[in-house]
């Protein structure tokens, strides 16, 4: 198939490249890359934005001087084909550079939304694996529910689900309290 120039100047007939990213409109869609094939989504509403800032702040907190803890729009970038953007993620400080990650992550973390729900349980989910992060949790905050997946074997297993008042006490990547209930908030919105 020979190569043509689509919308915004972007190269078709081949796979995306993290190039390709910096072509992509300033339209308040998140522009992700998973072996190529380009995943668009948009903008996350409330209840997801409450998830991310309430987690985020709960898992700073507990994270110890090694790590970091970092919100999306930050990607992880293992390849010029791939480049994701979790919602939460944990890394080694060692490992970060100013723009991206270039490895894996210690802890990714999606929270779903009706637009993401199924790339976050398959096909993200199944990157993380192949890639060796060792911790992937994923929330509902229509439930609210946490479900957490570690690596065993190459493998995810599922850790537990854990919804409402139910609390995780996490001991990977470092010790937290997690309770999906207490992400929410004040329940505005239904």
């Amino acid at each position: 198939m020979a190569e043509t120039t689509g919308p915004h100047g972007i190269v078709q007939g081949r796979p995306f490249t993290v190039y390709d990213l910096k072509m992509m409109p300033d339209d308040g869609h998140r522009y992700e890359l998973l072996d190529g094939a380009l995943l668009v989504t948009p903008a996350p509403g409330y209840k997801h934005q409450k998830v991310v800032l309430r987690l985020g702040a709960l898992l700073d907190a507990a994270c110890p001087d090694e790590l970091d803890v970092l919100p999306a729009p930050f990607a992880v970038r293992p390849s010029v084909t791939v480049e994701l953007q979790p919602d939460l993620l944990v890394a080694r400080d060692e490992d970060l550079t100013e723009a991206y990650l270039p490895t894996a992550p210690v802890l990714a973390v999606e929270v779903l939304s009706p637009s993401t729900k199924l790339h976050d349980l398959n096909s993200k989910k199944a990157f993380y694996e192949r890639l060796g992060v060792p911790s992937y949790w994923v929330i509902d905050p229509l439930e609210p529910r946490l479900t957490v997946f570690e690596l065993d074997d190459g493998e995810y297993r599922t850790l537990g689900k854990f919804t409402g008042p139910e609390a995780f006490d996490a001991a990977s990547p470092f010790p937290v309290r997690v309770v999906p209930s207490e992400l929410i908030g004040r329940r505005r919105f239904c």
